[in-house]
């Protein structure tokens, strides 16, 4: 289903997630963009049919590789865009994660996910580059606007990829090599931690995160959702 902002409207047109600052509504409206402010399914900015938008502060962006939330997000996107666009947005005085570690988790961005990836010094300067990014994909390329994704239709194969990859610090590539190694998720649900350990490029700390993660009980408690 396509969900337009305005149909009949012919300027550049920008959704943006509930919980995005009000500054880039006020920008985006400087600038004579219609505004379609919304919680939205994937992503923070919705400038075209084909093209998202995550941002990320420098704090959030580090905190989201430590805990795995940003592979997670790019994944879901991946699904319904065909084209996604990451800020990193600001400087960091105190990195939480080292240096080898960043630059894995910028190769996996691009590389593993296809992904586009900017650093902008600050909201004015991200702002600016998202309404470059609609003005482009709007005006200059004709592609519609339409803020609900549409979910790609998946293969068995590719059904089985996906609830790998909604494992922490599980990307693409490691899911399939997971696939591949234990011949089905039933098996992958079931292996020790020496086991995923033998995965190729697993490594013992992602083996022991996953294997919690499968052995773990459930707690209710730290569940935010209601």
């Amino acid at each position: 289903m396509q969900e337009f902002l305005d149909s009949e409207l012919s300027g550049v047109q920008i959704a943006v997630d509930s919980r995005e600052d009000v500054f880039f509504d006020d920008f985006f409206k400087v600038k004579s963009a219609a505004v379609k402010r919304q919680m939205l399914n994937v992503g923070d900015f919705i400038v075209s049919a084909r093209l998202v938008v995550e941002r990320k502060t420098r704090a959030d962006f580090e905190q989201s590789i430590v805990d795995g939330r940003l592979f997670k997000q790019l994944a879901s996107m991946k699904e319904n865009y065909s084209s996604i666009v990451v800020i990193v947005e600001g400087t960091s005085d105190a990195e939480r994660i080292n240096k080898n570690a960043l630059l894995g988790a910028y190769s996996s961005i691009i590389a593993d996910y296809g992904c586009t990836l900017f650093f902008t010094k600050d909201k004015e300067k991200t702002a600016e580059l998202i309404y470059s990014l609609a003005h482009h994909e709007q005006i200059a390329k004709k592609h519609p606007m339409r803020i609900y994704a549409r979910k790609k239709t998946y293969t068995l194969a590719e059904s089985q990829r996906a609830i790998l990859e909604s494992f922490p610090m599980v990307g693409p590539k490691l899911a399939k090599a997971i696939l591949i190694h234990f011949g089905s998720v039933d098996n992958f649900a079931k292996s020790t931690e020496r086991e995923l350990k033998e995965v190729p490029g697993m490594g013992p700390k992602r083996a022991k995160l996953i294997h919690s993660v499968l052995s773990s009980q459930y707690d209710s408690g730290n569940d935010s959702f209601e």
